[in-house]
């Protein structure tokens, strides 16, 4: 009777091999091993692979214990454990917020991106392992993924061509022969198409309009554009709290700091999958006006962060030095934790001064 129970081992047995169902042609099944590693075994042979017929293995990520679909490169702790970048990134992204020393989730090693490498071995095996398309549900190679389900797939996602005038239909490209030639938008008179396009004009104008502000601050007289480095602290609380700030810098003849947190400051944001930033413009130096201006951050030179340019206005006196906390525009939570898991944060600081 005990053995008929599933102990913990099956159905961790079961979980391994529900989390990487994958297949290849001639493969005899593909297993995950306890040590992390997918292994495809091919019939010996002419057509097997390799010399002598012998199976081919491929390691998997230590974190989230599957072959990543995500894009290359992957990272390997000096243990040799894999990660895959998501995961290698969300690690480092928690260990700053946690202000704890980064480490492989196999072996516990010390990890970083200087001390961990590439693996250009496994990053070969994995871009030729079958995968699926998300809209034939067929196999090809990850390396000719990307390809088929833009170029080829017979299944994929289209819009009409006649969407330049209204027509919302989206389905399988093997089907948009026979919806545009029975597609009734060409057939529409000209009033109902005027009202279409107006539609489609006021929606273009509003994303053309932030556009046309930064063009409009780009002809004011004072501009001043420089590279900020946020770096990162903790507060002196019982309980500390991550924040970055930047050294002092000069520009419009102003001294200026910018500071900015993570979840508005929450308790224990490493315990949110959401994660966000947020910062403030500080002026340090003393002023005889009020000094009116817009501002921006940007991505710096050398960053590949994701950011949605947003234009934000204060007037800055002696006794209102400080803005409120704004939001950083960056796209999603994948982009903040790049921004965590960097030593510094690289950013690119614009100030226009308005004047009356």
């Amino acid at each position: 009777m005990r053995d008929s129970i599933p102990g913990p081992q099956d159905h961790d047995l079961s979980r391994r091999q529900s989390l990487n169902q994958l297949s290849h042609p001639g493969a005899q099944g593909p297993f995950l091993l306890s040590s992390g590693s997918v292994c495809l075994s091919w019939p010996a042979g002419p057509s097997a692979a390799g010399a002598g017929g012998a199976g081919w293995c491929v390691r998997v990520c230590t974190s989230c214990r599957s072959v990543s679909s995500s894009p290359f490169p992957s990272s390997q702790c000096t243990n040799g454990h894999l990660m895959c970048a998501g995961c290698f990134i969300h690690l480092l992204a928690d260990a700053r917020l946690k202000e704890e020393q980064a480490t492989c989730p196999n072996c516990r090693c010390e990890i970083s991106k200087s001390l961990c490498c590439r693996n250009l071995a496994v990053e070969k095996a994995v871009s030729e392992l079958p995968s699926e398309c998300g809209f034939c549900l067929r196999q090809f190679p990850r390396s000719l993924l990307e390809r088929h389900q833009k170029e080829e797939c017979q299944d994929r996602v289209t819009q009409c061509k006649y969407k330049r005038i209204g027509c919302p239909w989206h389905g399988p490209f093997h089907e948009l022969t026979v919806h545009e030639a029975a597609c009734a938008h060409p057939t529409k008179t000209g009033n109902e198409l005027m009202e279409i396009l107006d539609e489609m004009d006021q929606s273009h104008r509003k994303e053309m309009q932030l556009y046309n502000s930064i063009f409009s601050l780009l002809s004011f007289e004072k501009i001043g554009y420089t590279e900020v480095q946020f770096r990162p602290y903790r507060t002196d609380d019982f309980i500390t709290r991550l924040y970055y700030e930047t050294p002092r810098f000069t520009v419009l003849n102003q001294t200026w700091v910018l500071k900015a947190r993570v979840n508005d400051s929450e308790r224990n944001p490493n315990l949110s999958c959401k994660r966000t930033l947020s910062f403030q413009l500080l002026l340090k130096s003393k002023v005889t006006a009020p000094l009116e201006c817009s501002f921006l951050l940007l991505k710096g030179p050398y960053d590949d962060v994701k950011i949605s340019p947003v234009i934000y206005h204060f007037v800055f006196t002696n006794e209102s030095n400080e803005t409120d906390y704004v939001p950083l525009p960056i796209v999603d939570s994948v982009e903040c934790n790049k921004l965590l898991a960097a030593k510094n944060i690289n950013l690119r600081l614009f100030l226009f001064q308005i004047q009356k």
